[in-house]
């Protein structure tokens, strides 16, 4: 078969960034039969695509196109026009992640990743949600009219798809994984990642600064939970949708590259995740993958990604997630040994494996208009 998939987002550090590099790099590791044709549509980060093409192994082609996603997103959701066979040629099957819905008249495969903008509008800002809105539900429309097949991560958004009135044969519940980059890192390592940000002192860590990951109550369950001790409360990302002040005890280290990530998983008394909605949870894994206990929510896929090896809370209540963090310094070391043994449940060669079975139901003859 000829297999062509949209890297386009590999160059934003997203969550579909991650994925999108992952899953190409293990599928072309595992895949010696079918001929991959690499596609990505971008004005000045063509540098960096072809860098990432040049780290890779296997039977592929690789076809940049100075396209903005913005103009891309615009002839494909809005107009649904230029097919992908204009820029690729024929294959037997295209696969998307949810960005922008090519039309093909191939085997088409598309990953959604969460739907968050459609399920909780009112975790966005007023003034952009409508937009954010309109441009979810043009995507999922094309989904739903021409995917023979879409990849979800967990059961929760497999369910959330159903209920919009997605067939729900069609859907296929791959999980994600986490890198091998993260790993515990050294002493030495987390002191000078302390110094460099100016932290002093233990830590505990929250990834993502914004309504949906809970940003303002995270922040009151802390001054609750860290009253009387030498602690502070360190933020992975930059605020957005909301303003969060830096004080004594809050720390905002921004955006950081992922071997600074599992440093700062690695030092943290904790990481504290109590979503409010998530279509996978990956910080989760990260965090096991370093040996740092988690807190995280009793709702959504997060219990389905943190099993038994974290502290799961109401992310509604203050107090329960207050006492979330307490529990998990009190006793971290059962945590720690539990999310070991939970992240061997995931692997990025396990979803590579599950996603070329989808590929293949192509190739079966399985090409049956959804309905």
């Amino acid at each position: 078969m000829k297999i062509g998939i949209d890297i386009s987002q590999i160059v934003y550090e997203t969550g579909v960034s991650y994925y999108v590099k992952n899953l190409v790099t293990n599928l072309l590791k595992i895949d010696k039969e079918n001929h991959y044709v690499l596609f990505a549509g971008s004005l000045r980060r063509k540098a960096d695509i072809v860098k990432f093409a040049g780290t890779l192994p296997g039977n592929f082609e690789l076809k940049v196109f100075p396209l903005p996603p913005t103009v891309l997103s615009f002839l494909w959701n809005n107009l649904h026009i230029l097919p992908i066979e204009k820029l690729i040629g024929q294959v037997d099957v295209f696969h998307s992640s949810d960005w922008a819905e090519a039309p093909s008249s191939s085997f088409k495969v598309t990953t959604v990743h969460d739907l968050a903008p459609i399920l909780y509008p009112n975790l966005f800002p007023k003034d952009i949600i409508r937009n954010i809105v309109n441009t979810h539900r043009l995507r999922l429309f094309w989904v739903a009219k021409e995917s023979k097949r879409v990849i979800v991560p967990s059961n929760s958004t497999k369910d959330d798809l159903v209920k919009l009135g997605f067939n729900e044969s069609i859907v296929r519940v791959i999980p994600e994984a986490v890198s091998g980059n993260f790993k515990k890192a050294s002493a030495e390592e987390i002191i000078d990642l302390k110094r460099k940000y100016k932290i002093s002192g233990d830590y505990i860590l929250s990834v993502g600064v914004n309504p949906r990951k809970n940003t303002e109550r995270i922040i009151k369950a802390f001054d609750k939970a860290g009253s009387g001790r030498d602690l502070k409360l360190v933020f992975i990302g930059l605020p957005k949708y909301m303003k969060v002040v830096e004080g004594r005890n809050i720390r905002i280290a921004g955006h950081v590259k992922n071997n600074e990530l599992s440093i700062f998983y690695s030092g943290a008394k904790a990481l504290v995740y109590p979503s409010l909605y998530e279509g996978f949870g990956l910080p989760i894994l990260e965090a096991f993958s370093c040996q740092c206990p988690v807190i995280t929510s009793d709702i959504s896929s997060l219990v389905e990604v943190a099993g038994d090896a974290a502290v799961l809370v109401d992310p509604y209540d203050v107090n329960s997630i207050a006492d979330g963090i307490e529990k998990a310094l009190r006793g971290p070391k059962g945590l720690i040994e539990k999310g070991l043994e939970q992240v061997k449940k995931f692997s990025w060669t396990k979803t590579a494996e599950e996603t070329l079975k989808v590929y293949r139901e192509a190739s079966a003859g399985d090409k049956e208009a959804i309905q």
